[in-house]
């Protein structure tokens, strides 16, 4: 049996022996007496012992395979056993009342997880303890006793003393106190108290309150799943509290238990809820999910509840997951993970679909429930609309007799812009294999699909919907292959599927100016673009070459399959292949190469041939990088992607993309710009300013827009005058430019061997982060360095803390004029990121510039890298023309272009390799235990890809 896949049979057996324990209990109190301080800490030792050996055997069998279900009762039953043996310790040698009132019947009741059997190993133990009526002196004596020595055990105790009638009165207002005693179990006391209490509880309090809570927990369901970002598919998940997580199962238990008195899996199928099939599918997600956060319990030794990056290996070695072709172990386990979180969605909504049936039978509807209003709309075909603009499916036998039907239904979702309603999504939950090869060929369900996923209106909203009852993937298939599927690093936040919607969302929304301001050009070029369909199909496509070999080269293969047998045309299938091939490009030339050389712009216009390709890649790198996840994107690489974009539609609008008619049109356009630059300056002109502006590069005027030049300006006649009044030394400005997203900090200075080095270090030394650098030297001598940097949030540099600001200035100038020493690095790397093996990799290229070296260094991030990297490149006697710096999570990809001192390429192999082995030895500083072969490989194939 696969006992990853299927929950073990329970063996739950009595591990603390509950009749020796209450004898060694006995013995203590008859040998130094009961309420003794002597008896009261042998008494703790003895609980506490089987309460620890309890959970170790727990552990063990846990480790041995044991499923997650049963480990939880284990638990639980442990905890029984210790709390029933020191009630009646304490109610018969502490406080014992031989002839006990009405008044003070009294019993402790588990509640809430622990009431319903399930404790995991670092969960609060949560009690009631139930008296019938007000509290007396002896009901309190024995709480507190009780209560303190569960404390000294180090046990954490959530615990309410209340009465029959405070219980219904609170359970009454406030369905979280409902929740916690819908599971209430007795545990020790009077059992005919419990008893009349649970009676009283379901008809007073539950069987009149069906629809209040209901609404409740789907409110505050609803509200959880908003605070964790509404995707299930975070690459991070918290196991408990996450979209699909062990909390969701509770909010089905709950539900189901309140209107139907639920008592077991085997009521699922009676009350008609779910099927046989999905009474299992739901044993089995929630056996995987609390083994899970078992194992992630006792492996930090704390309530933790995210599988983290740090614990995710981990974990999947104690699951039992091996490397298998070109997918890791953790990668494998985390994407078992995200199935389970997708099965627990689909058993929620054919939950929603049963309770929508038993109230529409009992004529008021769980649609009037939620605030919708009953009676839907009968469609075309056999669909249904009702008033809270839910399309369904007034039979779902109609999907059975046409299965192609169930796209029909996504189609009129999208015309109506529209959700599901929750019976319709059940249907076609159960009838996923309907959808088979016929289908996909089918010539009526292929151009329905197209239509959707091209669709003017909302597409991602419908094809998300299509992915989460599983059509998609059917449909599709190579989509359904990447469904679920994360990447181990710390730059993706999300699985493959969530990431590919995401962006398809991002460019309808381009599509449509929601993101006007924010990616202008973008927004402007779409209505240029011919083939949009094109465009939708390679964004839906784009990944599914992930985990089968070269992401793109692969994912292209898979792309042109797909598309020949949705029917596209030759011309259209082959686009979109193409697309997917060079998805990457765009965003690695503009954020890694210098785009001022013409060899760059070139080399790039050739590749992509056209200015429709252009147009279009355009739009899918902004979409793809945007939907990376949070604080992936910024200003600062929006410019680049623009600055890249113009530069090549010229190119293509010239006439001619080869090398020397892209430098006759970078020279023009320098020319332009330093005419224009002197046409704006006041009279008379500072004599100094034409020398000046004459003295840099052509490299330069093509790097920077209008106002970052007209700023440079201001600084280089500033830096002049302190100059000639004496004041000679580097001179730095900055501003923090937040339509970029950095902060521009600027260096004047006598250029040297090891300048940029030092400034780098100066930089990390005050918390800085280097986006990109551009570095100049006039033909005076003179250095004009620039860069881009943030903090650590990822915002420009001391926007908000000018004090700061005006520090790294101050430390900046002094490293300018007598250097900085060197930065020295932690030997280990952090926790979160040590769980990544990351091989270094550098390549020393003399073919992508005509002027310059490009040096590419890959390899685990950490604070001074840079300036350390710098430093052996001028220890080399290289001196660094521009440096492009970026980082993808936990991994940076650096690039830098270097010349000789006679401003030369590097020559002979020899003297490459040496500078290739020292560049490798600073990125290997600090790494852990060098990974397998295997890893080692596919570490190095992702970043080649720069992914």
């Amino acid at each position: 049996m696969n006992l990853r896949s299927h929950p073990r049979p329970a063996r739950i057996e009595t591990v603390v022996d509950s009749h020796r324990l209450r004898a060694q209990l006995t013995a203590v109190a008859l040998e130094q007496g009961g309420e003794a301080p002597t008896a009261r800490a042998r008494v703790k030792d003895l609980l506490h012992a089987s309460l620890f050996r309890g959970r170790l055997i727990a552990k063990d069998r846990l480790e041995d395979g044991a499923g997650g279900l049963e480990t939880t009762r284990l638990l639980a039953q442990v905890a029984d056993e210790v709390i029933a043996a020191l009630f009646d310790y304490t109610t018969t040698h502490v406080f014992r009342s031989r002839n006990p009132t009405e008044g003070e019947r009294f019993c402790v009741v588990a509640v809430g997880g622990y009431g319903r059997g399930q404790l995991a190993p670092s969960s609060d133990i949560d009690l009631l303890f139930l008296r019938a009526y007000k509290q007396t002196p002896w009901a309190e004596s024995v709480t507190e006793y009780l209560l303190y020595m569960l404390w000294d055990m180090s046990l954490k105790v959530g615990h309410a003393s209340r009465s029959t009638e405070e219980c219904l009165k609170l359970a009454k207002e406030d369905h979280t106190i409902q929740t916690a005693l819908l599971e209430a179990r007795f545990l020790a006391g009077d059992l005919g108290l419990f008893e009349q209490f649970k009676t009283r509880f379901r008809g007073e309090v539950v069987d009149p309150g069906h629809r209040a809570f209901v609404r409740a927990k789907l409110k505050e369901r609803d509200a959880r799943h908003h605070r964790a970002g509404q995707t299930r598919y975070l690459v991070e998940p918290n196991v408990k509290e996450g979209k699909g997580g062990i909390r969701d199962l509770h909010v089905i238990l709950w539900i189901i238990s309140h209107y139907f008195d639920f008592k077991g899996p085997v009521d699922f199928v009676r009350a008609g809820v779910f099927n046989r099939e999905e009474v299992s599918l739901f044993l089995r997600a929630s056996d995987f999910l609390w083994r899970v956060r078992c194992h992630l319990h006792f492996l930090t030794g704390r309530p933790e509840e995210r599988l983290t990056f740090d614990v995710q290996p981990e974990l999947a070695a104690r699951l039992g997951y091996k490397d298998r072709s070109g997918e890791v172990a953790v990668e494998r386990f985390m994407k078992r993970y995200f199935l389970a979180a997708k099965e627990v969605g689909s058993l929620m909504r054919v939950m929603e679909a049963r309770l929508d049936q038993e109230e529409a039978a009992r004529a008021q509807g769980l649609s009037r429930l939620l605030n919708a209003k009953p009676k839907p709309k009968a469609l075309p075909g056999g669909f249904t609309l009702d008033a809270g603009g839910r399309v369904g499916v007034a039979d779902p036998a109609l999907f059975d007799a046409d299965p192609v039907g169930m796209l029909r239904l996504f189609a009129i979702a999208d015309q109506h812009d529209a959700d599901l309603q929750p019976a319709a999504y059940a249907a076609m939950s159960r009838r996923l294999r309907r959808i088979d090869a016929t289908v996909r060929r089918d010539p009526a369900a292929i151009a329905t699909f197209l239509d959707i996923a091209a669709s003017p209106r909302n597409p991602a909203r419908t094809l998300t919907m299509m992915a989460e009852t599983g059509v998609l993937g059917r449909f599709l298939p190579e989509f359904g292959r990447v469904i679920a599927q994360m990447q181990f690093n710390m730059y993706h936040h999300y699985t493959v599927d969530e990431h590919t919607l995401r962006a398809v969302q991002i460019i309808s929304d381009i599509e449509h100016g929601r993101c006007r301001t924010d990616h202008p050009l973008a927004t402007a070029i779409f209505p240029k673009i011919i083939n949009r369909r094109a465009l939708y199909l390679a964004m839906l496509l784009h990944d599914t070459g992930k985990g089968i070999g070269d992401q793109q080269e692969e994912g292209a293969k898979v792309a042109l399959a797909a598309c020949e047998r949705l029917g596209l045309p030759q011309e259209d299938a082959e686009l979109v292949a193409w697309l997917v091939r060079r998805h990457l490009i765009m965003s690695d030339v503009a954020q890694k190469r210098d785009i001022a050389d013409p060899r760059t712009v070139a080399a790039f216009a050739q590749q992509v041939g056209t200015l429709e390709r252009l147009r279009l890649l355009l739009v899918l790198t902004v979409a793809d990088i945007r939907a990376v996840g949070p604080g992936v994107w910024n200003a600062w690489k929006g410019q680049l992607l623009r600055d890249l974009y113009r530069l090549t539609e010229a190119a293509f609008h010239g006439g001619r993309t080869d090398e020397a008619a892209v430098a006759e049109r970078l020279a023009a356009q320098a020319e332009e710009k330093r005419a224009a630059l002197m046409a704006r300056l006041a009279e008379p002109i500072d004599p100094r300013v034409p020398r000046w502006l004459e003295s840099l590069e052509d490299a330069y005027w093509v790097s920077f827009e209008d106002d970052a030049l007209r700023w440079h300006l201001e600084a280089a006649v500033a830096a002049l005058d302190l100059a000639d009044h004496g004041g000679g030394g580097p001179y730095v400005a900055a501003r923090p430019n937040l339509a970029r997203g950095v902060t521009e900090l600027l260096v004047y200075a006598l250029d040297r061997r090891g300048l940029f080095a030092n400034i780098a270090a100066s930089l990390v030394d005050q918390g800085a982060d280097v986006h990109d650098a551009r570095v100049h030297t006039s033909r005076d001598g003179l250095a004009f360095d620039v860069f881009s940097i943030l903090d650590a949030n990822g915002a420009p540099f001391g926007h908000d803390n000018p004090g700061a600001l005006s520090r790294l200035m101050g430390k900046v100038a002094a490293a300018a004029s007598a250097g900085a020493a060197r930065v020295h690095v932690p030997r280990e790397p952090a926790r979160r990121t040590a769980a990544f093996q990351i091989a270094p990799w550098v390549r020393v290229d003399n073919d992508l510039s005509d002027t310059s070296t490009v040096i590419e260094v890959s390899g685990r991030d950490r604070p001074g890298l840079l300036a350390q990297l710098a430093a052996v490149l001028t220890e080399a006697g290289l001196s660094i023309v521009s440096a492009h710096i970026d980082a993808y999570g936990e991994r940076v990809a650096d690039v830098f272009y270097v010349q000789e001192v006679n401003g030369a390429k590097i020559e002979g192999a020899a003297r490459a390799e040496v500078l290739r082995e020292r560049l490798e030895a600073v990125l290997r500083e600090g790494e852990p235990d060098a990974p397998t072969a295997a890893k080692q490989r596919l570490a190095v194939a992702r970043a080649s890809t720069g992914r």
